[in-house]
Formats: C-alpha cells, sequence, structure tokens
C-alpha cells in the first residue's frame, strides 16, 4: 500500500465519489481512479461500489478506511513534529473542549491564543468523550479538555487542570426538583452521557454504590451536550451533569441542582493527549492560555465569573 492510493481511499469516502476526491486531492480523475485500482489489484479485494451519484465504500473499504486515515494522521504527526524541531510554528491546532468550558472559558482563551499564535488554524470540537477520544486516537485532534479518571494510563497522558461537582439537575418546574434523596427519584427517567464503555460505571457512580438500581430504559444516552440540555428542560428528564453546566444556556435560564442528601462524585477537568504524541508549541501555548484565563476567573469580580470559580478547585 502506498500513501497517494491511501490518500485517494479517503478523499472518495469523504467526497462521495470519483470526482470529488479529484477535486479535492488536486488531480485527475484518471489518476486517483488508477491509484484506487491499483490499490484494490494489490489488495484483491473490491474497495469501491459504483453507482449514479458517485462510488461508496464496500466493506473491504471501510474496514480499511480507518487504518488509511490513521496511517495519512501519523504522517502529517510526524512531519510536525519535525518542524516543530526545527523551531517552525505548527499551522493547526485541534482541540476537544468539554461542553460547558466550551460556554464559559473558551472565548477569552481563544482570544489570548490567536494573538500569540495568528497564524495557527485552530479547529474546535465539542469534546464529549465519544467524539474526541476517537479522533486523539486516530491522530486527527491533538488534545482534548474533558475528564480523566477513567481513560487508561497506559494510553493517555493527562494534565489535571480544576474539578467540580457532579449535581442531579432538574426543570425549575420538575415535580420532584425538592427531593432530598436519590430513592425519591428512582422512578423518574433519566438523561447523561456515557459511552458503553463507561455505563456500568457511570450507573454505579450514580446509583448501585447508594443501594439503588434504575431499569435501563429509563436511562437515555445523550452524545450532545444540545439534546442533554433539551431534554433536561423540555421533557421533564433529570440529568447528571457537571455542576457548571448550570452556567450555560438553556439550563443557566430554566433548571437547578437538587439538595441531595446521598455525596455524589467530583469530576475532572484535564488536557488529555496521547502518552505516544507529545505535544508541540501550539498546544503548549493553548494550554497556558487556558491556565490564564481560570486563574483570572478567580480573581474576576463580574457575576458569572465568580459563579464558576466557586464552582472549581483548580489543580494547577
Amino acid at each position: 500500500m502506498k500513501l497517494h492510493q491511501l490518500q485517494a481511499l479517503i478523499a472518495v469516502a469523504e467526497g462521495g465519489g470519483i470526482r470529488a476526491a479529484a477535486r479535492g486531492l488536486g488531480l485527475s480523475q484518471a489518476a486517483v481512479t488508477r491509484a484506487l485500482r491499483e490499490l484494490e489489484e494489490e489488495q484483491g479485494l473490491p474497495l469501491l461500489t459504483r453507482h449514479a451519484g458517485g462510488a461508496r465504500l464496500t466493506t473491504a473499504g471501510q474496514i480499511l478506511l480507518p487504518h488509511a486515515t490513521q496511517i495519512a494522521n501519523q504522517l502529517q504527526n510526524a512531519q510536525r513534529d519535525l518542524a516543530s524541531l526545527r523551531g517552525e510554528t505548527p499551522s493547526r491546532l485541534c482541540v476537544g473542549v468539554t461542553p460547558w468550558l466550551g460556554q464559559t472559558l473558551l472565548a477569552p482563551a481563544v482570544r489570548a491564543f490567536r494573538q500569540a499564535l495568528p497564524a495557527v488554524q485552530l479547529e474546535l470540537y465539542e469534546g464529549l468523550q465519544a467524539v474526541s477520544l476517537p479522533l486523539l486516537r486516530s491522530g486527527l485532534m491533538h488534545l482534548t479538555l474533558g475528564p480523566a479518571s477513567a481513560l487508561p494510563a497506559q494510553e493517555f497522558v493527562h494534565l489535571p487542570l480544576a474539578r467540580y461537582r457532579m449535581r442531579v439537575l432538574a426543570s425549575r418546574a420538575h415535580p420532584q426538583r425538592a427531593a432530598r434523596s436519590l430513592g425519591q427519584l428512582l422512578d423518574e427517567d433519566w438523561v447523561m452521557n456515557f459511552s458503553q464503555s463507561s455505563y456500568a460505571a457511570v450507573i454505579h457512580e450514580l446509583f448501585s454504590r447508594h443501594g439503588f438500581s434504575v431499569p435501563p430504559g429509563r436511562i437515555v444516552c445523550a452524545q450532545s451536550s444540545a439534546m442533554l440540555s433539551s431534554l433536561i428542560v423540555d421533557a421533564g428528564m433529570l440529568g447528571y451533569s457537571p455542576e457548571p453546566m448550570l452556567l450555560c444556556a438553556p439550563l443557566r435560564e430554566s433548571a437547578q441542582a437538587l439538595e441531595l442528601e446521598e455525596p455524589l462524585e467530583e469530576a475532572d477537568i484535564s488536557v488529555i493527549h496521547l502518552r505516544d504524541q507529545p505535544l508541540d508549541s501550539a498546544a503548549r501555548c493553548f494550554i497556558q492560555c487556558l491556565q490564564t484565563t481560570l486563574k483570572a476567573c478567580n480573581r474576576s469580580r463580574e457575576d458569572h465569573h465568580q459563579r464558576l470559580a466557586r464552582m472549581l478547585s483548580l489543580q494547577f
């Protein structure tokens, strides 16, 4: 397999056809077709199936695609790391950002970063871990900001930034908004964020360790903070969420944290990256801007900053 063949496969998957792939790569359609035909002949498997609107990957092509993407990204990372050794500033930085940070302190941190490194293209993802971790592993994302306590240490490195409390959230119109025990809430519908691998840990953290259980059918997994917030506010579900989410719309105007007798867990926000992918100068600059912004929040006299500062315990 050659790099240009893998790049052609990636481009077809992204563009939906040979013509779009050729346009994206700056090549002729004949060159892209030739690269893919050579790859198919080499592997002895069809990788594309053509249709009236373009082309789609076969099962073999879909299996090869993530490997091709990882190889192409690792080459880019190698070029970036070597450029850093030569003293060159990286041209791009991709960061995953946990939702509550994205709606509170991200803007001043990004402004400071843009002033420091205006030539670096910054790409931001809403960093729920179901989205961020595959992108980190593939090499597309350089770092993510989020909870790190459950991540495998052999794969990821994390730099703690702050700790906060997890809270049970309810609409201010919810009939159980005055509940004082989890035991009063077992017949309610819940919404929370988890991956299939973390489901058992989240359920233990919230219910099992207190001797409670909730049928799985009462729990909705939302892989978007907007959906999670909407289901709390508009569908009357109870949420299990970081306390700083209460500062984000629409929860800010329409939800509250329940004061429960059962102690809930603390969680962290950390800078997370792959152990075998050192941070470059742009990533280090972004982290410094974020740390400066977090410290400034502690000194601010603005009400929303003071509320956030009370929810956070800085760890650096």
